[in-house]
């Protein structure tokens, strides 16, 4: 199992497409109609490993219509390439899923089924039609750009790292029993991060060959409401917070971002002062981190870091993540609790108003 593509459900496919190509350096690898389901438009973006289909419904009834009235902008569908659709999705429907579409072959021989995951995001089984080409039906490849995507430098996007995910309160073991019993995932990671009076319980789920990794949060209800309140009040339900895209020089794909104009959320000074006596960094300078705002964490295995971008969604509920890794496999948990930290030297500095 791997991560065929991300779909987003949008009100303007072009306006979403031509944003993620400008600002996010993704080049549209394919033209045409076509799609998963009829009745919508959709374009086809990649950038290193990292396929994004932007869809928007032309018809009342289609998902992505649904989905945008509901949610505003978003990801509807996390599209699982496995060598089986049929298969995959009897398999989890026997264990508990709740089945959306039943497996049906597309026009060039791709099957396809899908479920149901979490809110309204569901999985898509994808049993392409070609081994190692990526295809959908109406759709044209423009290999020249497929291949100028797939050729990264330093500064580019490698893969998907990983996605956050904003559950209701009291459905996140439910959501793990989920996708053990019926996906195939395992559980790698747990931990409960409380930054003052508010807290947060994650666990991490992740596809047998590691290629897929979902961080899935629920609010702590005997605390204070706090960001993952106000998303599932703000989205109206559970659903994808951010992506996180993986590259190999954080400090080097952060510039470049900045300059085709995406705007990164800005970090305390005090932070880069108690990082100095927190941490001995392996890569970067701490002047390079604090000129790019970039946070950096540390567990077992070594160190990552890390930045979020400015959300542009209308309801400020989907943003990205850019991280490198440098031998870490978690999160960057301590982050929150090292900004936290930050925050209030800076009130006590009298820096940051209260």
């Amino acid at each position: 199992m791997k991560l065929h593509h991300v779909e987003f459900f949008v009100q303007d496919v072009e306006q979403y497409a031509s944003d993620l190509e400008h600002a996010y350096g993704f080049q549209r690898i394919a033209h045409g109609e076509g799609g998963l389901r009829p009745g919508g438009r959709s374009a086809v973006l990649q950038r290193g490993s990292a396929v994004l289909l932007v869809t928007q419904g032309l018809e009342e009834e289609h998902p992505a219509s649904a989905f945008v009235r509901r949610h505003g902008d978003g990801v509807g569908d996390l599209a699982l390439g496995v060598a089986d659709a049929g298969g995959a999705y009897r398999a989890a429907v026997h264990s508990g899923a709740r089945g959306v579409e039943e497996p049906r072959t597309l026009a060039d021989g791709t099957v396809i089924a899908s479920i149901r995951a979490f809110g309204d995001v569901i999985h898509t089984f994808v049993q392409p039609a070609q081994d190692g080409t990526w295809t959908l039906p109406g759709f044209t490849i423009d290999e020249a750009r497929r291949e100028a995507a797939i050729a990264v430098d330093t500064g580019d996007v490698l893969e998907i790292d990983h996605f956050a995910v904003c559950l209701e309160a009291g459905t996140l073991d439910s959501t793990v029993d989920f996708y053990r019993e019926a996906v195939g995932f395992k559980e790698i990671f747990e931990e409960e991060i409380i930054v003052g009076a508010q807290g947060m319980i994650s666990k991490v789920v992740q596809s047998p060959s590691g290629a897929v990794t979902l961080t899935l949060i629920e609010p702590d209800v005997a605390r204070e409401p706090g960001q993952i309140d106000r998303f599932l009040k703000d989205h109206d339900g559970s659903g994808i917070q951010h992506i996180a895209f993986r590259v190999d020089d954080a400090v080097l794909a952060v510039s470049q971002a900045r300059d085709n104009g995406v705007v990164f959320l800005s970090t305390p000074a005090a932070y880069y002062r108690l990082m100095r006596e927190r941490l001995e960094l392996s890569a970067h300078t701490v002047d390079e981190l604090e000129r790019n705002s970039i946070l950096v964490d540390e567990d077992h295995d070594g160190q990552l870091f890390q930045i979020f971008t400015r959300s542009t969604h209308d309801r400020r509920t989907l943003f990205f993540e850019v991280i490198e890794r440098v031998g870490a496999t978690t999160f960057g948990s301590g982050n929150i609790k090292a900004l936290y930290e930050a925050v209030e030297a800076e009130k006590t500095n009298g820096q940051v108003g209260a």
